[in-house]
C-alpha cells in the first residue's frame, strides 16, 4: 500500500543546516537529521514503505512567504511523490493573491505554526486566511499545542472549526504537542484530522494507542515531522503498535487521501 507522511519540513540547501539547528534549539531537542534538504529526506526514506510526503516550511517573517512557496513548488515539480503546502504569515500584505499564485504553482494546502510565528491561532489576521482556505478548498496543517505558549492551544482550534464549518484541518501532534490531554478535551468530538507526528517518543506506545482509538482511526494521519525525526523510524514504531492492516491502511493512506482531496496510488 502507499504510505503517506503528511508532516515533512524541507529547506533549501544553503540554509538547511541552520534551519534544522534552529528548530532543535526551539524545542530543546537533538534532531535526528543533520539537515532538512530533500536529498537528505530521500536518503532516509529510500527502500522504506514510505512512498509519498507532504512537504512544507514555516514563514517566521512575512518577507519570506513568497520565496518559501517558490522553493516548495519547485521541489514538488521536480519530485512526483511530493505534495507541497504553502507558507503563509499573519502579516503578509495580500494573502488571497499569494494563495492563488501558490495554487497555480501546484501547492495544495497551507501550513501554519502559531508558536514560531508568535500569533494566536484564532487571531483575526489568520481568520481571514481560514476563510480563503475554505473557499479555495485548501486543507491546512496547523501546529497545535505547546506547554510553554498559548498561541496554539487546542481551544483556539475548536473556535476556528466552529466558525468555519467545512474547513479541512490537520491538528498536528495529536492536536496538542506536549499537551495532548488538553487536546483530547477540546477536539475529541470535532471535525478535524490529527497527525501523530512528534508524539510517540513522549507518549509511549500505550498512550499513543489510547489516543488513536479515542479520536478514531478514521481521523489519524501518519506523520514524521522530519527532520526532527527519521521518517522510517517513526513509521516502524507506529506500525508496530498492534493496529490491524485495515486501520494502518486508513491512517497511512486513505485518511491522507481524504485530507488532501485526491487519490494516491
Amino acid at each position: 500500500m502507499p504510505v503517506v507522511d503528511v508532516h515533512v519540513h524541507i529547506y533549501p540547501e544553503k540554509i538547511s543546516e541552520r534551519a534544522t539547528q534552529s528548530i532543535g534549539r526551539f524545542y530543546n531537542i537533538e534532531m535526528d537529521a543533520q539537515d532538512g534538504t530533500v536529498t537528505r529526506l530521500y536518503e532516509m526514506i529510500e527502500g522504506s514503505p514510505i512512498t509519498h510526503c507532504v512537504v512544507c516550511s514555516v514563514a517566521v517573517k512575512p518577507a519570506t512567504v513568497s520565496s518559501i512557496n517558490d522553493f516548495i513548488a519547485q521541489e514538488v515539480a521536480d519530485h512526483n511523490n511530493l505534495m507541497g503546502f504553502m507558507a503563509m504569515h499573519q502579516d503578509f500584505d495580500d494573502p488571497a493573491a499569494e494563495i492563488e499564485r501558490a495554487q497555480k504553482m501546484g501547492l495544495c494546502g497551507i501550513k501554519l505554526h502559531p508558536d514560531t510565528q508568535a500569533v494566536n491561532m484564532d487571531d483575526p489576521r489568520l481568520m481571514k486566511v481560514y476563510d480563503i482556505a475554505r473557499a479555495c478548498h485548501l486543507p491546512l496543517i496547523i501546529h497545535c499545542g505547546d506547554y510553554r505558549y498559548d498561541y496554539s492551544h487546542p481551544r483556539r482550534l475548536k473556535r476556528i472549526l466552529h466558525e468555519f464549518p467545512g474547513l479541512v484541518v490537520d491538528a498536528a501532534h495529536f492536536g496538542g504537542w506536549s499537551i495532548q490531554d488538553w487536546a483530547l478535551e477540546f477536539l475529541e468530538d470535532e471535525d478535524c484530522f490529527l497527525d501523530m507526528s512528534s508524539s510517540m517518543r513522549f507518549l509511549g506506545p500505550r498512550r499513543t494507542r489510547e489516543l488513536v482509538y479515542a479520536y478514531g482511526t478514521d481521523r489519524i494521519l501518519f506523520g514524521s515531522d522530519f527532520p526532527m525525526w527519521k521518517p522510517v523510524d517513526e513509521y516502524e514504531q507506529f506500525s508496530s503498535l498492534g493496529f490491524s492492516d485495515s486501520e494502518l491502511e486508513d491512517m497511512c493512506w486513505h485518511n491522507a487521501e481524504r485530507f488532501l482531496g485526491r487519490t494516491i496510488s
